[in-house]
């Protein structure tokens, strides 16, 4: 293994979703600040190697860099160093997660790195992609520019996990296109300090019977700023979708949007945004969207935003649980990790740093 990884913190990469070990894992990419680290496959159906890298072996690629952004007119940042491109093949059924793990090391750097994952034709694949960072990146940024193409019938499940530390700023962007036929399934997972952290995902579905989820599980504490949001548009019939997020405040400011846009009849979406203040010096600010031009559509959101009842605590109460211990149960409850779609042991592993970080904010 390479003597840079040998130093990484095994705990702080377990918090990420990352297994050095590779127990369950078809491929790992580690990229630590500017430079991978680490690549390799396990499965014949996946080549997993850093962009630069993919695009001299297949120069077919090419046409994938800045695409997905174009798509919606958005600008392409160039200015990117580093970063994987992914394709999983034809046909390829890929069971066990593909690991990336993109790690900030460095006091005071700027990580920019472009992304590109390709599930072609009839494949299926399971990402996770776990970013983090050690103690010492000070005043450090991480810029993710990722894109993701799911072809006709194709499957994609990507959960990405934030673990950073109180000094780092986060600005990820992200368009993915989905075919006929295709699904993208988005997992979004933030539960330690972060000094903010600001993206807006979008993906358009192209094909008709395409599909998208976007589900997200958000922890804010003290001195943090979460502007997380999810964007799905429609360019297709019998389409649908559905945004789903659940956000606490633990003294930190929140920021949930959703945005669903039909721009074709026979769509079918929901957007779903549930708050939780827990602290009063924390904030909530849910922002749901809903735009058509067309009446064949069945589109609908839900949003609300409370507190721990006082009546929740007693009934816990009652039955010997303190009111700190109490309160742990319901945040934990009210962050159901059943929303996401998670291989079985990475729910799990979430579902043990959810107990250890809201019991220790109590």
């Amino acid at each position: 293994m390479h003597e840079e990884l040998n130093n990484l913190s095994e705990k702080d990469l377990l918090d990420a979703g990352i297994d050095l070990k590779e127990r369950q894992r078809s491929a790992t990419f580690v990229q630590i600040d500017e430079k991978p680290s680490l690549f390799r496959t396990m499965f014949e159906g996946i080549e997993l190697l850093p962009t630069e890298d993919a695009i001299k072996k297949y120069p077919r690629f090419e046409q994938y860099i800045g695409k997905a952004f174009s798509a919606i007119n958005k600008d392409f940042p160039r200015d990117t160093k580093g970063g994987f491109f992914l394709l999983v093949k034809k046909g390829a059924n890929v069971v066990f997660p593909i690991q990336v793990c993109l790690f900030l090391k460095k006091k005071s750097f700027s990580q920019k790195i472009h992304n590109v994952i390709l599930v072609e034709e009839g494949a299926t694949a399971y990402v996770i992609n776990g970013c983090t960072s050690d103690k010492a990146s000070k005043d450090s940024l991480h810029v993710g520019v990722s894109e993701y193409y799911v072809e006709k019938g194709g499957y994609l499940n990507f959960t990405m996990i934030h673990s950073w530390t109180e000094e780092v700023s986060v600005q990820p962007k992200s368009v993915a296109l989905v075919e006929e036929g295709g699904v993208f399934v988005s997992n979004y997972v933030c539960l330690k300090p972060v000094r903010e952290i600001v993206m807006y995902p979008s993906c358009v579905l192209n094909g008709r019977g395409s599909r998208a989820s976007f589900s997200s599980i958000i922890l804010g504490h003290k001195g943090s700023l979460q502007d997380i949001g999810s964007r799905v548009v429609f360019r297709a019939e019998e389409t649908s979708a559905e945004i789903l997020s659940r956000t606490v405040s633990m003294g930190g400011r929140i920021i949930a949007r959703g945005h669903l846009k039909a721009q074709c009849p026979s769509v079918k979406a929901h957007l779903e945004c549930q708050g939780l203040i827990v602290s009063e010096k924390g904030s909530i600010h849910a922002i749901p969207e809903l735009e058509t031009d067309y009446r064949d559509v069945d589109m609908s959101h839900e949003a609300a935003i409370g507190k721990i009842s006082k009546e929740e605590i007693e009934y816990l109460a009652s039955r010997g649980i303190d009111e700190n211990t109490a309160r742990s149960v319901i945040i934990r409850g009210f962050m159901d990790t059943d929303i996401l779609g998670l291989p079985e042991e990475l729910r799990m592993q979430i579902e043990g740093l959810k107990e250890k970080l809201t019991d220790s904010s109590m």
